[in-house]
């Protein structure tokens, strides 16, 4: 892949990336020879191609983080991902960026997923999301942001300080900020105990059996359709492989 990071998508990802390896202190697990985890080719457009790669991460506090990078000029597909996941009994919530320029358009997705029910754990929310809420207020009233129209399914397994809108070139450059503000408080609950009261706030909770059904969710090709695409591009066992990578912690064999 050509230019994968100084595009704009590629460079707000994977300064994020860069970010996540550095503070977090993972190490990655590479393939033969030390390539990235996952080559990523496609038969779509002829003969066999290169469009890019997933590499895996592992650490301590970040127990497992993902990055998926594919770069098709043909379709104008320029589009990087990030998620770093907290151990399964962790109540911290997993960070995620989706960086994308395609058919013309900036996009991006930025989240801390939540790792309880929301509805009922306002002490949670507090100390989880809330200081979230000026950035996310912010990016909201920037006119360079038009947020996107996800289906309510989509958005019941994201939480409510979930950023996911298009963007014009100009905004899109802008992005370090509020990424940098969601990753700095993220890290701050990583590195910091939990609070006796959201201890106690969540203690109904089985985190471990949470999680798994919530990523069973959130990488479900029936509630993301953004799978069906992947499938076309790289093949449906690709995209699939991919699929797996994210819905546990567990390393590949």
């Amino acid at each position: 892949m050509s230019n994968v990071t100084t595009s704009l998508p590629g460079a707000l990802c994977h300064s994020a990336l860069d970010t996540l390896v550095e503070r977090g202190g993972l190490t990655e697990v590479t393939g033969p020879d030390g390539a990235p985890y996952l080559p990523l080719t496609s038969s779509a457009f002829g003969e066999p191609m290169g469009v890019g790669e997933a590499r895996i991460f592992t650490g301590e506090r970040i127990a497992k983080a993902v990055y998926v990078g594919i770069v098709v000029p043909q379709i104008q597909m320029d589009s990087h991902m990030v998620f770093a996941f907290t151990p399964e009994g962790s109540p911290v919530p997993h960070f995620t960026l989706d960086s994308v320029h395609a058919g013309g358009h900036y996009a991006f997705h930025l989240d801390l997923i939540q790792r309880v029910d929301a509805g009922t754990h306002m002490v949670y929310n507090d100390w989880a999301h809330r200081p979230l809420t000026e950035t996310y207020e912010a990016v909201l009233a920037n006119p360079g942001y038009t947020k996107a129209a996800l289906e309510p399914r989509q958005l019941t397994v994201m939480s409510s300080w979930m950023l996911a809108s298009r963007s014009t070139e100009e905004a899109f450059a802008e992005l370090d900020t509020p990424v940098k503000s969601y990753l700095d408080h993220w890290f701050s609950l990583l590195e910091g105990e939990v609070p006796a009261d959201v201890a106690a706030d969540i203690a109904d909770t089985d985190l471990v059996a949470r999680d798994a059904r919530n990523r069973g969710l959130l990488f479900n090709a029936d509630v993301d359709k953004v799978w069906a695409q992947i499938s076309r591009l790289l093949t449906e066992p690709v995209a699939e492989q991919i699929r797996l990578l994210l819905v546990d912690n567990q390393l590949p064999a």
